[in-house]
């Protein structure tokens, strides 16, 4: 906290936009992560949401726009939604060959680190390739970690995993958070989003339309109209008139219909 009450961000943008050519698929996106935060990044397929981790990530460049960093310059760690581990190497051969790549002031103190961190002692010398999805992306969530990051960038985390392995990887993630880690993450699941993140972005043809808790968003859906509407596509069986507290997804569904998505 500031000495005026507001927080202090470790991550923020001002302005994002990314163009491919003449197509943009990010246009002027503003965004604060703040220590201990959980900030999911929802939307229908196409909305930007990879492109915008990227660039907080710093594996794109923005065509405009600016990124800051306020506490540790370099400070964040990126997690993609593909593996990027060596199948035939062990998780700790994995997490030490990132280590020296990312030149890790003491990599093997950080790979131990990292083990410990993510519950992948007893594991370390097991081939990644025989581990399961959710001891992977364990593995490469660690790789993420390695240089300490103030913010962490997840893109579709728990894309791949069956219900038990999701269950502890958001565990872990959640511990991450209270220990101070902003964390960033896009999901397709909003139920995810509503039970995990604190704030959310919604994010549609690369434009920000929302920025909020999941409660903000229900709210703002339930005091958008004041007449009964016809249901948008998906809502079938809905009433019209309905009241969408409780339905998270109901309600980002009629949010995102009523600005025409």
């Amino acid at each position: 906290m500031t000495a005026t009450g507001e927080r202090t961000s470790t991550l923020s943008a001002r302005g994002l936009t990314k163009r491919y050519g003449s197509r943009a698929a990010l246009r002027a996106v503003s965004l604060e992560a703040y220590p201990r935060e959980r900030l999911a990044v929802i939307g229908p397929n196409g909305a930007g949401k990879t492109t915008l981790l990227g660039l907080l990530a710093g594996v794109l460049e923005p065509t405009e726009g600016q990124i800051l960093r306020p506490s540790r310059s370099g400070a964040v760690g990126w997690v993609p939604q593909q593996p990027a581990l060596y199948s035939k190497l062990s998780a700790a051969e994995n997490l030490r060959l990132f280590a020296r790549l990312e030149r890790v002031a003491d990599p093997d103190a950080a790979v131990n680190r990292m083990l410990v961190q993510t519950g992948l002692a007893e594991r370390s010398d097991d081939e990644v390739g025989r581990l399961s999805g959710g001891n992977q992306q364990r593995v490469n969530i660690a790789i993420g970690l390695l240089c300490e990051p103030d913010a962490l960038l997840l893109d579709e985390p728990s894309a791949s995993l069956d219900p038990r392995q999701r269950e502890r990887l958001w565990e872990f993630i959640g511990r991450l958070s209270e220990r101070g880690t902003s964390v960033v993450f896009s999901t397709h699941n909003v139920t995810e989003a509503e039970r995990y993140a604190d704030r959310v972005l919604v994010l549609a043809d690369g434009e920000l339309l929302f920025t909020g808790t999941p409660a903000e968003l229900e709210r703002t859906v339930e005091s958008s109209r004041t007449t009964p509407a016809r249901p948008g596509p998906g809502e079938a069986g809905c009433r019209a008139g309905q009241r969408w507290r409780g339905d998270f997804e109901a309600a980002f569904v009629r949010f995102l219909h009523e600005r025409g998505h």
